[in-house]
């Protein structure tokens, strides 16, 4: 029992990776602006609990929406440039983009599904 209690102890920090998306780059963040499909982007921390809570969350959106929208995470610890080009006050922080690449709302804190579903339809997903 304690061989197998240590074995999931040392296997936990690699089931999460699972769960996340990449921190996306600037290149990445700009193609999804331009892509011409509704936006979120998540900035957040991979230390952060409610963004811990998210990540399966956007990992969902990003497979069930990949050619409807674009669901993109940026860690702000990693990327301190894009924490201030979004003017992060608070993690985690939602943006959503309409189709023009245009800020149409933001939020923050911790979002469930249906909640960002709700953002994405009002920046025009269909």
């Amino acid at each position: 029992m304690r061989i197998f209690l240590a074995v999931l102890i040392l296997l936990s920090p690699f089931c999460l990776a699972h769960a996340e998306l990449p921190s996306a780059s600037a290149l990445a963040i700009n193609q999804a602006l331009s892509s011409g499909k509704p936006t979120v982007i998540d900035l957040g921390a991979r230390s952060c609990i409610p963004c811990k809570k998210m990540a399966p969350i956007l990992e969902s959106l990003s497979s069930e929406y990949r050619s409807k929208a674009g669901v993109l995470f940026i860690d702000v610890h990693e990327d301190q440039d894009a924490a201030k080009r979004f003017r992060v006050q608070m993690i985690p922080t939602q943006i959503f983009f309409d189709a023009k690449g245009r800020e149409v709302s933001r939020h923050m804190g911790f979002m469930d599904k249906e909640a960002l579903l709700k953002g994405l339809k009002s920046a025009g997903l269909k």
